[in-house]
């Protein structure tokens, strides 16, 4: 059974730095991206950051120069550095990999921000 678990979330004043990590375990082949969701109260679940196998990432709009996702597929694993934070990141992150035609969730973790 593939497990997502993700860790760094909190609470961190506005223009603060947080680092979100996702661990993947159980038996999970060819991950072919790997990547980051946020869901804020009362919106719907939207991308934040994904990076592929082969190392490019991705970035909403939204986030481009405050944020920095990286994986290690040798680890299963991928971060996302998050700085600059406004308000308007709160939400709940979740980690998304997809490996073959698998894609799997981890549980989230909560980021908010605020004076």
């Amino acid at each position: 059974q593939v497990q997502l678990v993700e860790s760094g979330g909190g609470l961190v004043q506005p223009g603060g730095s947080l680092r979100l990590s996702c661990a993947a375990s159980g038996r999970i082949f060819s991950i072919n991206q790997m990547g980051w969701y946020r869901q804020a109260p009362g919106k719907q679940r939207e991308l934040v950051a994904f990076v592929t196998l082969e190392g490019t990432a991705n970035y909403a709009d939204s986030v481009k120069g405050r944020f920095t996702i990286s994986g290690d597929n040798a680890k299963n694993t991928v971060s996302l550095q998050m700085n600059s934070l406004k308000a308007e990141d709160t939400a709940v992150y979740y980690c998304k990999v997809i490996a073959g035609r698998n894609i799997y969730w981890g549980q989230g973790t909560e980021v908010t921000v605020s004076s």
